[in-house]
């Protein structure tokens, strides 16, 4: 049976506002999330993600109510990450109105944190985020021989941790989705890493979802191509390039099935 792929527009929230940047600096003003949710939601999106960008420094009530905001606008499924280090932080996130919850960080400082999290609220409500990057033999290569590390803050800092087997780690764990970032594609529109993805796709029987480098609607199809059950960009659907219609019919034109 061949499920269908999602396409899934990625809002970064910043104080209670969408913006993007390049490899998450240089950040500008996207719009307002919940008006833009609920336009994407119109446009045909099969799910929405929010990632509360400066969630470990900023006001989380800011975020708990955009959630619920969105929540009461669109009906869609919403994955919302960000800041999230316990059980209970999930528990609040579900029920401000998302259906799934990112864990990035807290998960790679105390992984049980997602077998908590998968037995209090299954499996399904819990997506991994994992933002990885390539590296170079020597130094981090040394440890991760797949050839892509798990990074953290922003892409920022390395962890040493091989990305493809702390993905193979997570799902025995209790991760039930993926969410697999490129942090060297991040905002540059230069297709996604699909090398990556391919890597990602050999060790996990959960969904992926593909992130990082969607610049043009041929960049979709070799994402799903090397594995991605889900196809996720941010930059190109704010900023007005082409819309969630668009990719599908580039999909579906590339025989790729789509909801």
């Amino acid at each position: 049976m061949t499920l269908a792929v999602r396409v899934i527009p990625c809002l970064d929230v910043d104080a209670g506002r969408v913006v993007k940047g390049v490899n998450f600096v240089d950040l500008r003003d996207a719009g307002d999330p919940v008006a833009l949710a609920k336009a994407y939601g119109e446009q045909g999106a099969d799910e929405l993600v929010f990632l509360d960008i400066t969630a470990s420094s900023g006001d989380r009530a800011t975020m708990y109510e955009v959630v619920t905001r969105t929540a009461e606008e669109v009906f869609i499924p919403l994955t919302v990450g960000g800041g999230v280090r316990t059980a209970d932080d999930f528990d609040r996130l579900l029920r401000a109105g998302a259906d799934k919850v990112g864990v990035n960080t807290a998960a790679i400082a105390r992984p049980e944190l997602l077998r908590e999290a998968a037995e209090r609220f299954g499996s399904q409500c819990v997506v991994l985020s994992v933002d990885a990057r390539r590296v170079l033999d020597g130094g981090a290569g040394m440890t991760c021989p797949s050839g892509f590390e798990v990074t953290t803050h922003g892409g920022r800092q390395g962890t040493a941790i091989d990305a493809i087997e702390w993905i193979e780690r997570a799902v025995e764990l209790g991760a039930g989705e993926i969410l697999l970032n490129s942090m060297d594609a991040d905002g540059t529109k230069a297709g996604f890493d699909v090398a990556m993805i391919a890597a990602a796709r050999a060790v996990a029987p959960v969904p992926v979802i593909a992130s990082g480098g969607a610049g043009s609607l041929a960049d979709f199809a070799p994402a799903v191509a090397a594995g991605a059950d889900a196809v996720l960009a941010a930059s190109v659907f704010h900023f007005g390039e082409f819309t969630i219609g668009q990719v599908k019919a580039a999909l579906r034109e590339a025989g790729v099935v789509v909801r």
